[in-house]
């Protein structure tokens, strides 16, 4: 059975995007440790799921010459790995190793964690992350915690009807200050 992980950065006040969707208060490139991580977590392997507007944004930037200039590692595991988008709108996909899904997000993710492959990864994406919480679907949650408070913006569980009720699995402390912590899903 394939597992699904999340990753995302949040802020100090519980907000993975702010007012307007804006992301700008998470710099990218931290220092040498987060570098390390996230061109390793690049190339796991697995297969990245996005929804519609997530997947716009990483496609205007990893397979740009400037995307490969400034963080080849990560751009290069980014552009081979497989993608996979859920769009009702979406009718092409021209970031290459791309396939958009429009069928029902809850029943697709279901059959796709019954098949063979590798596991599966959601960047951003936090409606669908919801969704998929809502349904006890995602294994595992990764976030990247922002040593900053933005005051207004969208929660990451935003919609969420039930609790979530996950455990500590793993902790880790970048030189920046940003944590990394992971949980497990309770089942």
């Amino acid at each position: 059975m394939r597992k699904i992980s999340t990753f995302n950065f949040i802020t100090l006040d519980g907000y993975y995007k702010g007012i307007n969707d804006d992301i700008s208060w998470h710099k990218r490139g931290g220092g040498d440790d987060e570098n390390e991580f996230s061109a390793k977590s690049a190339g796991s392997g697995n297969t990245l799921l996005f929804g519609r507007v997530t997947y716009q944004m990483m496609a205007s930037w990893w397979p740009t010459p400037m995307a490969a200039q400034q963080m080849p590692e990560i751009a290069k595991g980014m552009n081979e790995t497989e993608k996979i988008v859920f769009s009702k709108t979406l009718s092409n996909a021209a970031w290459n190793n791309t396939r958009i899904i429009n069928d029902d997000l809850i029943e697709a993710v279901k059959k796709m964690k019954q098949e063979p492959g590798h596991d599966i990864t959601i960047l951003g994406s936090g409606s669908i992350i919801a969704q998929l919480a809502e349904h006890n679907l995602i294994d595992t949650y990764t976030i990247m915690l922002d040593p900053l408070a933005i005051g207004n913006g969208t929660s990451l569980f935003k919609g969420m009807k039930h609790q979530l009720d996950l455990e500590l699995a793993d902790t880790r402390t970048f030189r920046s200050g940003r944590m990394l912590l992971t949980y497990q899903a309770k089942k």
